[in-house]
This record gives structure tokens, sequence and C-alpha cells, in this order.
């Protein structure tokens, strides 16, 4: 006969503490969670700036070190979203509507309906025109130029001139008025204009059709073609997540809730952040509708979605996603080669540029962060330098430095100091990168955020080189215009199965 043996009070008591302690852990991270920091690349500047790598020691820039250059590439401030997005909530508001009326013929217990739901309408219902700069948009990019010019006062002390501080910007016009609020915070009370002091200055740009700078990615055939043939895939690849939450929301508030709901639902808890945000509600306020709907760990895994979307499209998960950017970063670096050619030869300040300043998209700004490194785990820098394919970032909940929230969120930037030190240091001119305005590790240059010149260069932009962008974004025309559906299936299979790890959902993350 077995005999089984009964735990003694002090296993009993250890085990009871352990669940206690277990229970208390989960109600604090549920309470420290915060929604406004997972919104991917719809996240709020004013969420994320400050939230840095703790495990990262910046440089000390040593004393007689001085800027001598800025570049800046910022993506687009807060703005409201397209008709498409504007059409899509109205077509929500309907089948809520619909799924309200179920509920009634139902008797659904009206504890079972969230309050918010029953008079709900899209915020955006009417509304003609959409996509443009918002208000919280404008601040954004107005601050940001305030805060560059008093954290780099040597740089932004000469008379304003376009060819000393260039502002350059795409033909969209979010990423325009975005250059536009930025100058207007980098000049304010340097002018003539009004009570506030400000000034004109001029905001250049190039043809949507020929800018292969700021707009590489659309004027690039072949991303082009990669993106429609591979968007079907990223869709696919995130379903299971979507069909996961879809099922978990249709029980707990038994609702015959959609596929194309949760994700429109998702879409507005993010866009109900940043309008509440501004309305400066607190968190409680800003989760207490479409957010609310999900829990902690279904936002974190729908923003984990987003973000692959992200890695997969814009960033490390193709090679050419920023191969394609390497004008760019030339142009970057020439930009830097003639600042130290004017601190060599003298020349006369208020004679040559000290800041470059661009203003475009989070397609530019994801893979201008990947030509420089950015966001890798571990000896992946070596992997991208030899363009081979990445792991997708590791899914909640383990943690990942590639977060779109991070990465690009709006009013997203990277900047690079040109910086000019003493005969004495071991090298004469160093490269310091930060990102969202704060020192971030550059791993080609050491995992150090202030670099010797020559190095940055030798290390960050020479392996790039041996890619020509005409010749990477070319038009084969003697390629067939149309292969066979096997052969379109055949490619889609294996570059699934390429990729690697986990499964997932989409709902066309906006930029």
């Amino acid at each position: 006969m077995l005999l089984t043996r009964l735990p003694d009070k002090m296993t009993l008591a250890a085990a009871v503490l352990l669940l206690l302690l277990t229970l208390v852990s989960n109600s604090r991270a549920d309470r420290d969670f915060d929604v406004r920091h997972r919104l991917s690349t719809v996240t709020r500047y004013s969420a994320v700036k400050d939230i840095v790598d703790n495990s990262f020691q910046p440089t000390d820039i040593p004393v007689g070190c001085t800027p001598i250059h800025l570049n800046l590439v910022a993506r687009h401030g807060t703005r409201s979203p397209t008709k498409k997005r504007m059409r899509e909530l109205e077509k929500l508001a309907s089948h809520i509507k619909e799924l309200l009326k179920d509920a009634k013929e139902k008797n659904l217990s009206p504890q079972k309906v969230p309050a918010w739901l029953l008079k709900w309408e899209s915020p955006w219902k009417g509304k003609l025109r959409g996509g443009e700069l918002d208000t919280k948009g404008e601040e954004e990019l107005y601050q940001l130029g305030i805060r560059v010019r008093e954290r780099f006062p040597d740089l932004f002390n000469e008379e304003y001139h376009p060819d000393v501080y260039p502002i350059k910007t795409t033909q969209v016009p979010w990423a325009s008025t975005s250059a536009v609020a930025f100058g207007m915070g980098l000049f304010s009370g340097n002018g003539s204009l009004g009570l506030a002091r400000h000034r004109a200055f001029a905001v250049t740009s190039e043809s949507r059709a020929s800018d292969i700078t700021l707009r590489f990615f659309d004027c690039c055939q072949t991303y082009k073609d990669f993106r429609k043939s591979h968007e079907p895939a990223v869709v696919k690849l995130k379903e299971p997540i979507i069909a996961e939450i879809t099922s978990a929301l249709a029980k707990r508030y038994e609702f015959n809730f959609t596929r194309q709901d949760i994700s429109s639902l998702w879409f507005l808890c993010k866009q109900d952040v940043g309008f509440l945000m501004w309305q400066e509600t607190t968190l409680l306020d800003i989760t207490d509708q479409a957010c609310s709907l999900f829990s902690p760990t279904e936002v974190a895994l729908l923003e984990w979605t987003d973000d692959l979307e992200v890695f997969m499209l814009k960033g490390y998960g193709k090679s050419l996603n920023y191969r394609m950017g390497v004008p760019l970063l030339k142009d970057v670096i020439q930009s830097m080669d003639q600042a130290l050619k004017a601190k060599e030869d003298n020349q006369a300040p208020g004679s040559y540029e000290k800041a470059r300043l661009r203003f475009a998209h989070a397609e530019t700004v994801v893979p201008f962060s990947c030509l420089l490194g950015l966001f890798l785990e571990g000896s992946d820098f070596q992997r991208i330098q030899k363009e081979e394919p990445l792991d997708f970032p590791p899914k909640p909940p383990k943690n990942r430095s590639w977060r779109g929230s991070i990465v690009a969120p709006f009013a997203g930037n990277n900047m690079l100091v040109l910086y000019s030190c003493p005969a004495n240091s071991s090298s004469k001119y160093f490269v310091r990168a930060l990102h969202n305005e704060h020192p971030i590790a550059m791993p080609g240059c050491g995992g150090t955020d202030f670099c010797p010149f020559e190095v940055f260069k030798e290390s960050i932009l020479s392996p790039h080189l041996k890619h020509d962008y005409n010749t990477l974004c070319q038009v084969n025309l003697d390629q067939p215009k149309q292969k066979p559906e096997t052969s379109k299936l055949l490619k889609l299979f294996r570059w699934l199965f390429s990729f690697g790890n986990d499964d997932i959902p989409s709902d066309g993350v906006e930029l």
C-alpha cells in the first residue's frame, strides 16, 4: 500500500507565501503597465523620449572637444488618421451598433457591455480630409527645435542663412509642416515677426519622383515590388495572434467580434491614447475606452505584431530595407567631411554649414537607424554586415531591443554630432550618436556613442558602399511581367520558412 506524505506546515507556508508574492508581483506589473509606451510607431514622442537603456553608460565628452556640425534625421510629428483609416473606424462604429442590437436581443447582462460602447461614434465621422499634422505634432517638433538649440548653443549662434542651416523635407504635408514647426522653435526669439520675434526661414524638398535621399523607399522599384509581394505573408504570420485575441474578447464580452473588429479596435486604442494625452487626462482615463478592452498581455502581443511588421518590411528583416538608404548615409558623411574641411581651412564663421536638418517618415528613420546598426541583439551587427537574415524580435514576455515605440515614434529622431577635439586626443574628430536626444551605443564603434570619425566611416559607412542605389533599385525590363502561379506560391513558402521563428497579425502600421 502506497502512503502519500502530507506536506508539513513549513512547506505549506512557503507555498502560500510564494503564491502571494506571485499575485502581488503580477498586480504590481499590471499597475506599472503603461499602454502609452506600447503603441509601436504610433507612439507619441513625449511618452517615450526619455526611455533609455539603463545598462548603457554614455561617454563623458573629453574636455576641449567642441561640436562643429550636427546632422538630424527626424520623423514627422503626431498626425491625424488618413482618410482610409477614418473610413475603417466608421465601419467599426456601424458594426458595433449591430453587435449592441444583437446583445439586446439576447438579453445580455449590462455588465458585459463596456459602457463607452453604448454611444460611441468615430471622432472623425464626416471628416473629409486626413493625415495632417495635429496640434500635438506641431508642439513635438517646436519643442524639439528649442531643445536642440539650447543643447548646442555654439552650433546655433550664427545669423540665420539657408546655407548655414539647411532644412530639408519630403514633399508630404505632414513632413514639411513638421520641418516648419521645428524651425519656428529653433529660431524663435531671433527674428522680428510678432511678439515671439519669429523669423522666416527656408524649407526645401526634392520631387517625390527623384528624392533618393529622404524618400529612397518611394523611388526604389525593387523595394516596392518586394513590399507588395510580401505584405500578404506578413498578414498571414500575424493572423494566429489576432485570432487568439478575437476569441478571448468574444468570450469576455459575449460579442461576436471579428478579426477586423479587433484590428480596428487596436487602432482606435492607439488613436484614443494620443487624443486623450493631448487633453492631458490621466492614465486611468486613457485606458477607459478601447484600450481597456485588452489585457496587458494582449496589448503586449498586439504591440509585438506591429513591431514585427516594421522589422520585416522596413527594418532588419530584409537587407534591401536599409541598403536602399545608403544615399542618405552618404549625404550625412558628405556634410561632415565639408564641416571638417571648413575647420581645417579656418573658414570664417557664417561661411559654411553648421547643421543639416531633415524631416521625413518612419520609412526613412527606421532604415537609417539600421544603417547605423542601432537596436541590435548580441552579435547581430556582424550578421547585418554580412547581410545575413536576423531572427525575429523575441516574443513577449521576453525582452527585446527592437521596439517601434522607441525606434521610430512620432517625431523620433537620430542626431549625429561631429566634434573637434584637442591635438593630444586619440583622434582629432569624433562622431556622437543620439537617438531621441539620448546617447546610444553604436555596435560598429565598439559599443560606444562617441566614435573617432575615421572609425565611423570605416566601420559603419564602408561596408554599405558596395551597393549602388541605381543598380539596387532599377527595374529589370527584360524580366517577364508574369510568372506561373505555382512559382509565386513556392517563393512565398520559401520566404515564410526562411524567416524562421514565430507566428503573428496586421493592421498596416501607420507611418
